[in-house]
This record gives C-alpha cells, sequence and structure tokens, in this order.
C-alpha cells in the first residue's frame, strides 16, 4: 500500500486500538476495586499488548498529526465504551438507605417478597419521626428496587453506595440464580474473604 493510502488507515487504526485497550483498561480497574484479583492480570495483559501496538504506530509516523487526534479520541471513547460495559455487567452489590417518613410496612413487605434482605428502625428526622430501611442488593436488581421503591413510597429519599465485600445475600426469588450460582468455574472470579 502507498504511503497516502497508509496516511489514512493508520489513524483509524491506532483509534480502534485505543477504544480496546482503554476499554479494557476501564473494566480491569472497576474489576480490581470489587476484588476480581483472577480476572484482572488477564485484561491487563491485553490492555498493554494493545497499547504497545498503537503507541508503536504512533513512533513510526511522528510527522501525522493526525495520529495524534486518533490516538485522545481513542483514549476518550475508550472511556465511556468501558463505562457503558462495565454497567450492563452490572458487577457487585450495592446497600440502600432508605429513609421515609411515615412507617412503610407496604415497602419492607415488598422488598421481602422479592427476596431482598431489609434491615429497619426507627428514626428522628428533621421534621420528625422516620423510617430508616437497609437493604443490600445485586448491582443487576438496581433497577427492580428502585421501582419497588418508587411504586411502594414515591416520597421516600433513598442513598445507594458500591459495597466490596458481603458475607451473605438471599438469593433472588427466580430459579435461574440457583443454576448459576453454584457453577463452580465461575466462582473462581469473586473474591472471597
Amino acid at each position: 500500500m502507498d504511503e497516502a493510502g497508509l496516511s489514512y488507515i493508520i489513524p483509524v487504526l491506532i483509534f480502534c486500538a485505543r477504544i480496546c485497550d482503554v476499554t479494557i483498561g476501564t473494566i480491569r480497574i472497576i474489576f480490581v476495586s470489587k476484588g476480581m484479583r483472577y480476572i484482572a492480570p488477564v485484561l491487563g495483559f491485553f490492555e498493554v499488548l494493545i497499547w504497545l501496538l498503537a503507541i508503536g504506530q504512533i513512533m513510526s509516523h511522528l510527522t501525522n498529526w493526525v495520529n495524534y487526534v486518533a490516538y485522545a479520541s481513542g483514549f476518550a471513547t475508550g472511556n465511556y465504551v468501558g463505562i457503558l460495559i462495565e454497567s450492563k455487567l452490572s458487577v457487585g452489590n450495592l446497600i440502600f438507605r432508605i429513609i421515609t417518613d411515615q412507617s412503610s410496612p407496604g415497602l419492607i413487605k415488598t422488598l421481602k417478597e422479592n427476596r431482598f434482605g431489609v434491615t429497619y428502625f426507627n428514626g428522628n428526622g428533621l421534621f420528625g419521626p422516620v423510617q430508616v430501611i437497609f437493604t443490600i442488593v445485586r448491582r443487576k436488581d438496581f433497577d427492580r428496587v428502585v421501582e419497588i421503591i418508587r411504586d411502594k413510597d414515591p416520597g421516600a429519599f433513598y442513598s445507594v453506595e458500591d459495597i466490596r465485600w458481603v458475607r451473605d445475600l438471599l438469593p433472588p426469588a427466580s430459579d435461574n440464580y440457583l443454576k448459576w450460582h453454584y457453577l463452580g468455574p465461575l466462582r473462581l472470579f469473586r473474591k472471597s474473604k
């Protein structure tokens, strides 16, 4: 291929390589923060390998400024794609802190019926008595819990936070959970304390 053709193809390849390596890097960092110590090094290997290929092309074609733009654009796009993929994977657990100014037997009952563990107690807020409800759920159940809160107590205040380790979680009510939960090889990627 002639030099003119390469000047168009190389930036595209650099852009795609950066998307791949930054996406893998973003997912790897998230997995490290979740304690998934077995899969993170594998992702790191491919991340660095792809990065070396991209930087090699930059160094071979230092005079083409389009390569620099492709490199930076690939980095930015890779961050976005990595976060998007990680949100679809829904790895990890969350803690919901729900504060309601009314007694919420309907909310608590519905959470329990959906096999979410619930701890609750009475407290005092700025405007009087409140009920504080805690539940720890898998990230993939986030939307379902928010829907339950909005349905049963639309005025409730809630905050959500990532948590790294949980000793035990109630399994969801579905039978599919039992099929997948006890597959040994998949459990290698979960860090236990």
